[in-house]
C-alpha cells in the first residue's frame, strides 16, 4: 500500500499515527519538507540512520525548507523506474518530473516552491535558489508525462496548482511559475489523485485533488478525474 503524509519538518513522532501500521512492501510518501537533512548535525544523523533502516520504503519530494547543499551530496540512482536520490537504506528523494512505477501505481513527483520569509533569511545560509524548479526540470517533466500518454495514478508535489489556490485561501492571490506549470499538468494530464504539503491542513479540495499534513492516508483511490 502507498500512504502519503504532509510536511515533516524532522519530527519522528510525525511517522506513526494511531490505526497506521506500515509493512515491509509499504511505502510512505511526504510532501515535501522532509526535514531530516537540514543542518547536517551529529543528532540529525542519528535520526536519518534510525529512519534509513525502516522496513518500510520513505520517500519524499523536496519543499522550500530543504538544504539542497546537503541533499546535492546524496547519489542520484535509479528508483522503480525513475530518477531518484538515495539517501540510503529504504529513504529516497523523489526528484522533480520523474514518474516511478510505485506497488502497481504510477507516481509522478514534482517537488519545489518558494519561501514566504525568503526576504527575512540570509541568503548564503537558508535560502536556496533551488527551491523554484529550473526549466530543465520542468521540460523532463512534461516530456516524462508525455512518453506516458500524459497519464498516472498519482500525483505528489509539494505546491498546488493554481487553480487550487482559490479553494486553499480565497485572499491568497500570489502565482509563480511553478503554480502556472502545476496548472498546465493539472489541465493536461489524467490522474486518480493529486497530493500536496505546502499548506499545512489536512483537507479534501475535490475529489482528485487533496492537501495533506498530519494526516496518514492510504493513496489511490480508484476516482477518476
Amino acid at each position: 500500500m502507498i500512504y502519503i503524509t504532509g510536511d515533516l519538518h524532522g519530527d519522528p513522532a510525525r511517522l506513526s499515527a494511531p490505526g497506521i501500521r506500515l509493512r515491509k512492501q509499504d511505502s510512505l510518501i511526504v510532501c515535501g519538507d522532509f526535514g531530516f537533512i537540514w543542518d547536517g548535525s551529529p543528532k540529525e544523523e542519528r535520526i536519518l540512520k534510525k529512519l534509513c533502516r525502516k522496513k518500510y520504503q520513505l520517500l519524499f519530494v523536496d519543499g522550500v525548507h530543504e538544504n539542497f547543499s546537503l541533499l546535492d551530496k546524496y547519489p542520484v540512482e535509479e528508483y522503480c523506474g525513475g530518477r531518484a536520490r538515495h539517501i540510503g537504506g529504504n529513504v529516497w528523494q523523489l526528484l522533480r518530473g520523474e514518474i516511478y512505477r510505485i506497488e502497481e501505481q504510477t507516481v509522478f513527483a514534482f517537488g519545489g516552491g518558494e519561501s514566504a520569509d525568503d526576504d527575512f533569511r540570509p541568503q548564503d545560509e537558508e535560502v536556496w535558489k533551488k527551491e523554484l524548479p529550473s526549466e530543465t526540470e520542468m521540460k523532463n517533466g512534461l516530456a516524462n508525462l508525455e512518453a506516458a500518454g500524459n497519464r498516472v495514478d498519482l500525483i505528489v508535489s509539494h505546491e498546488a496548482p493554481s487553480s487550487l489556490k482559490g479553494f486553499i485561501n480565497m485572499d491568497d492571490n500570489y502565482r509563480n511559475w511553478l503554480h502556472a506549470y502545476l496548472e498546465q499538468i493539472n489541465k493536461s494530464c489524467t490522474f486518480r489523485k493529486w497530493y500536496f504539503g505546502r499548506y499545512h491542513m489536512d483537507k479534501v479540495l475535490t475529489h482528485a485533488h487533496t492537501a495533506v499534513y498530519r494526516r496518514i492516508l492510504p493513496a489511490g483511490e480508484r476516482t477518476e478525474k
